[in-house]
C-alpha cells in the first residue's frame, strides 16, 4: 500500500494509484481547477503512481507553474484544433511569436488572412475538443527519430534545436494525432482547458488565458485583453531583427555560435542598440520644454547601464545630464506601507514621499538652488550630504525608479517638462515555433548573475524573492507602460548563451530537497537548450556587462 501525506494528514492508497484519481478526490476542497502535483519534492503530473510513503502537494490554475502548464496545453489544444479547421493537403504552420498581457500573439502561415469568422470556426473546435476529454498522452523516443518526426510536420525550429540535444531520447505529447515536444508539464486532458478565447489582432490573433492567483483574479475567466500597442510594436521589431540577423530562434543562435558568426552578430546588435539610444537622445535634446526624463522598467531590465548610456548621448549633445534615483525619496523604513503578507511593501509607491519629490522638482524647474536627498540603504534613512542642485538652460534630470512613468509620482510638474521612457528585455529569441522565450525567465537570471556577482546573494535567495518582485512590477509598473513616449528593448539576442556560463553553476549549487530547487531545475532545463558562449567577444560598453560584470560605464 501506498501513503500520501496531504496538507499533513495521511491517506492510504493502493500501489499504482493515478495522482489524477487522488487529485479528483480532493478537488472540491480547491477553488482552482488542480493540475499538476509535487510528490516525493518533485514537480510532476498527474498521470504519475504513487507508491511508498510521501508528502504530496497539488498545484493549482493559480498556482505559477499550474499556470504554465494551462497556458502551454491550451497551445497544443490550438494546434490539434487546426488539424480539422484546415485538413490536408494545407499546411498550415503556427507561430506563437510572444506573449501580450494575459496572452500570446500568434500567426497562422500559408493559409491567407486569418478572420474573425476563421477564428470563431477554430474556437468552436477547440471547445468541442475540450468536451470529448481527450488525453495528453506522453511517451519517450529517441531524439534522432524526433528530428526526422519534426521534419516530416515541417517543424524547422524544432528540428534546428534538436541538433544541439545531446541525451538519446525526449519526451513527446500526442493530442489525438498532434504531436509535439513542449518544454514543461501539462496538463491531463482536454477537459481542464476550457478557459480560453480568440481575438484578432493586428496582422494575426491573441489567444488570451484567464489571469489568476493566490491572492486575486479568477482562473475561470479570461482577461481583458487592452491591445498594448506601443509594447507590441517593439516586440514585432524586437522580432523583425532576430528575423534579419538569421537569428529568430535558440536554434539559429546555437547555429551561429557552432559556426563561429556570434562576434559579427554581437558587434551588429550593440551599434543597433547604440544608434536607438543615440536617435533617442537626439529627440529629447531637440525639446527645449523637456528637462526631466523620467525611466520606468522591471527588475533586471538594464536601467542603471542605460541611464548612463543615454547621459553619455545626450552630453554628446550639448545637454548636461543628471541622475536622480527615485529610491532617494524613500520615506524612512519605519514609515514604509505594509503589504498584504504583513511585510514592508518597498515596491508600493506609497513608500516614496512624493509631496516632497514634487517639492522639490517645481523648485527646480524654477530654477531654484535645492539640497537633494540621499538615502542611506543601511539605517533605513534619508540623508542631506550637501547634494545641491540648480537647473542651468542646458540641464537635464534623469529620473530612474519603477514608478517613473505613474502620473502622480510627478503630478505637480507641467506634461511639456518630462519625456517618458519604459524599458524592458523583450528578448527577440523564440524556443521554437510554440514556444517564445519568456522574458521574464531572462530577467530572472539575469538577476541571479548581478545579484551573486554585486550583492554576494544566492540564486536562491534571488529565486524566492522573484514572485514578490514579480507581483510589484504587476501592480507598479506594467499598467503605466503604454503611458511612456518611447518604448525601448535592452534584450541582447546572445544574452543567455554567455549568462548560462555564470549561472548554470549557481543553479546546480541548489540541492534538490530546498524548496527553490524545482525552479532552479526548470531554469537548468531552459538553458540546456542554449550552447554556451564566451564573453571575451562582448564589447565593455555593453548593457550585458552591468550583469556579468567587466563594464566600463558602472
Amino acid at each position: 500500500m501506498a501513503k500520501v501525506i496531504i496538507n499533513g494528514k495521511e491517506e492510504t492508497y493502493e500501489d499504482g494509484t493515478k495522482l489524477l484519481d487522488i487529485a479528483e478526490a480532493h478537488q472540491a476542497d480547491y477553488k482552482d481547477d488542480i493540475v499538476l502535483a509535487k510528490y516525493k519534492g518533485s514537480l510532476t503530473e498527474l498521470h504519475m503512481a504513487v507508491s511508498g510513503v510521501a508528502e504530496l502537494e497539488f498545484l493549482t490554475t493559480a498556482d505559477k507553474d499550474g499556470r504554465r502548464a494551462y497556458r502551454r496545453s491550451v497551445v497544443f489544444l490550438l494546434q490539434r484544433a487546426l488539424m480539422d479547421v484546415y485538413p490536408l493537403p494545407a499546411n498550415p504552420y503556427l507561430r506563437v511569436e510572444h506573449s501580450l498581457g494575459q496572452g500570446d500573439f500568434c500567426t497562422i502561415d500559408g493559409v491567407g488572412e486569418i478572420t474573425e469568422e476563421k477564428l470563431e470556426e477554430l474556437k468552436k473546435v477547440m471547445l468541442d475538443l475540450v468536451q470529448q476529454d481527450i488525453p495528453l498522452k506522453k511517451y519517450s523516443i529517441k531524439t534522432s527519430q524526433a528530428k526526422e518526426l519534426f521534419h516530416s510536420f515541417n517543424m524547422k525550429d524544432k528540428e534546428q534545436l534538436l541538433k544541439y540535444r545531446t541525451s538519446s531520447n525526449i519526451n513527446v505529447y500526442d493530442l489525438d494525432g498532434c504531436i509535439d515536444y513542449f518544454y514543461g508539464y501539462m496538463v491531463p486532458s482536454t477537459k481542464y482547458l476550457q478557459y480560453f478565447d480568440l481575438m484578432k489582432f493586428e496582422h494575426g490573433f491573441m489567444l488570451l488565458f484567464p489571469n489568476a492567483n493566490k491572492l486575486k483574479g479568477d482562473s475561470r475567466t479570461v482577461a481583458e485583453f487592452t491591445s498594448p500597442i506601443k509594447l507590441f510594436s517593439v516586440q514585432q521589431a524586437s522580432s523583425e531583427f532576430g528575423r534579419t540577423m538569421g537569428v529568430p530562434t535558440v536554434g539559429a543562435l546555437n547555429d551561429a555560435i557552432a559556426s563561429g558568426r556570434i562576434k559579427d552578430i554581437v558587434l551588429s546588435q550593440e551599434a543597433i542598440m547604440e544608434r536607438n539610444i543615440g536617435e533617442l537622445a537626439r529627440t529629447i535634446a531637440s525639446n527645449k520644454d523637456v528637462k526631466f526624463v523620467m525611466m520606468a522598467g522591471p527588475s533586471s531590465s538594464g536601467k542603471t547601464t542605460f541611464s548612463h548610456k543615454l547621459s553619455a548621448q545626450l552630453r554628446a549633445l550639448g545637454c548636461v545630464p543628471h541622475p536622480v534615483p527615485l529610491d532617494d525619496f524613500y520615506l524612512n523604513r519605519d514609515q514604509m506601507p505594509i503589504d498584504e503578507y504583513g511585510e514592508k511593501d518597498f515596491e508600493s509607491i506609497e513608500g516614496l514621499d512624493i509631496p516632497y519629490f514634487n517639492e522639490c522638482m517645481v523648485k527646480l524647474l524654477k530654477g531654484e538652488r535645492v539640497l537633494l536627498p540621499n538615502f542611506n540603504f543601511k539605517i533605513g534613512k534619508r540623508e542631506y550630504n550637501d547634494h545641491y542642485m540648480q537647473l542651468g538652460k542646458n540641464d537635464i534630470l534623469v529620473i530612474e525608479g519603477i514608478h517613473g512613468l505613474n502620473d502622480r509620482m510627478s503630478a505637480s510638474l507641467p506634461a511639456e517638462s518630462k519625456y517618458k521612457i519604459y524599458l524592458s528585455a523583450l528578448t527577440q529569441l523564440s524556443i521554437d515555433e510554440h514556444n517564445p522565450l519568456s522574458t521574464a525567465d531572462g530577467r530572472l537570471i539575469r538577476r541571479i548573475v548581478r545579484d551573486s556577482r554585486t550583492r554576494a546573494t544566492s540564486a536562491a535567495e534571488t529565486i524566492a524573492m522573484w514572485d514578490s518582485v514579480r507581483r510589484g512590477e504587476e501592480k507598479y509598473i506594467f499598467p503605466f507602460q503604454e503611458q511612456a513616449d518611447y518604448v525601448f528593448n535592452t534584450a541582447l539576442i546572445y544574452e543567455m548563451a554567455v549568462l548560462k556560463l555564470y549561472v548554470d553553476p549557481q543553479l546546480y549549487a541548489i540541492p534538490a530537497d530546498h524548496p527553490m530547487y524545482p525552479e532552479a531545475k526548470r531554469l537548468i532545463k531552459l538553458l540546456d537548450y542554449f550552447l554556451p558562449m564566451a564573453p571575451d567577444v562582448i564589447p565593455n560598453n555593453s548593457l550585458v556587462r552591468e550583469f556579468i560584470g567587466g563594464s566600463c560605464i558602472l
